[in-house]
């Protein structure tokens, strides 16, 4: 059960990550093409508690079967479809693997320009909507209330309602006032949006996830046990999460509009503009996808902190200089 888990310390599925995934920027990228696989998505979850059955007993009987293709079958399936805190199924639409699937028609239809304000707003508040339901999903969940709680339902329709309304601002500014003249609609349609919505990507996580820098997350030790709870290792968690959001949208939005530049400047292109706008978005599409796995591979899955850096309780419980937590998604 979850309450148990929480006793003794990190879930298998967090405790994994520091042994799996690897200690460098790359080790971490091939590590998460691996889990990422959109294949894992079919499996029932009947086969994926048979996987954490499987893992779980090679975890008390202290076998190191990690060779194993089967076992490496079930760490995969755990690590894409369970959450590492409480052991829980994540639900299908916010597992880390259908985040491409997913939200990449979602951010093609917040990245292209609307003839209509209306169009604009409803592509900002799926997107965003999406997105709060993958951080919730996603998030530290060691000393979070188990339910969804009336705060951060909330704060998240607050980060929704706000990243919505900001993300179709340009757009609204140009319909409404009729900016017909060339450089302004290049301003607000082609350079505002990539700082924006990289603004509000990161934005949305850290509204979303308040709940953990309210309550503190669980540290660890070394050999996974608690060591307490931390105010200041949430904040950590948080920021490097959200650095890692706004990298992956805030290159999803610059990519596609450079790639344009260039391309209209080629006498092919300019023979043949129709195809620009097909292949900005397709461009898009592919730039977000290889973009999960790298902004997901910029910080450890299981975050370190000095025990310096810690609130003094958690200083005089360790004498480890350094203590864990797992940063989330």
């Amino acid at each position: 059960g979850k309450d148990c888990s929480r006793d003794r310390g990190m879930e298998p599925g967090a405790w994994s990550w520091r042994a799996q995934e690897g200690q460098t920027f790359f080790q971490r990228f091939r590590h998460w093409l691996d889990v990422l696989d959109p294949s894992v998505l079919l499996t029932s979850n009947a086969e994926i508690k048979n996987s954490r059955l499987l893992l779980d007993s090679l975890r008390e009987t202290g076998k190191d079967s990690t060779q194993d293709t089967k076992v490496k079958e079930a760490w995969k399936l755990n690590l894409s479809s369970v959450h590492p805190d409480t052991g829980n199924i994540i639900p299908l639409l916010f597992r880390p693997p259908a985040l491409l699937p997913v939200a990449a028609p979602l951010v093609v239809a917040t990245l292209m320009p609307h003839r209509r304000t209306t169009l604009a707003v409803l592509s900002q508040f799926l997107f965003q909507s999406y997105s709060a339901g993958f951080n919730v999903a996603n998030g530290n969940a060691t000393f979070v209330e188990k339910s969804f709680t009336q705060k951060q339902a909330v704060l998240s329709l607050g980060a929704v309602c706000y990243g919505t309304c900001a993300g179709a601002l340009p757009q609204f500014l140009v319909n409404r006032y009729s900016l017909n003249i060339s450089a302004l609609q290049t301003f607000f349609i082609k350079f505002v949006p990539v700082p924006l919505f990289t603004c509000l990507s990161a934005f949305n996580l850290a509204v979303v996830r308040g709940a953990e820098a309210d309550n503190g997350i669980q540290v660890v030790d070394k050999h996974g046990n608690v060591v307490g709870v931390s105010k200041k290792a949430a904040e950590k968690a948080i920021k490097e999460t959200a650095e890692s959001r706004a990298a992956l949208i805030g290159t999803t939005a610059l990519v596609p509009g450079l790639l344009t530049y260039v391309l209209q400047r080629m006498q092919f292109t300019q023979r043949n503009a129709f195809i620009l706008t097909p292949l900005r978005h397709f461009t898009a599409a592919v730039t977000f996808g290889v973009m999960i796995p790298v902004s997901f591979s910029l910080f450890p899955q299981t975050g370190t902190i000095l025990r310096t850096d810690l609130e003094e309780e958690i200083q005089s419980s360790s004498e480890e200089s350094e203590l864990f937590y797992n940063r989330g998604l």
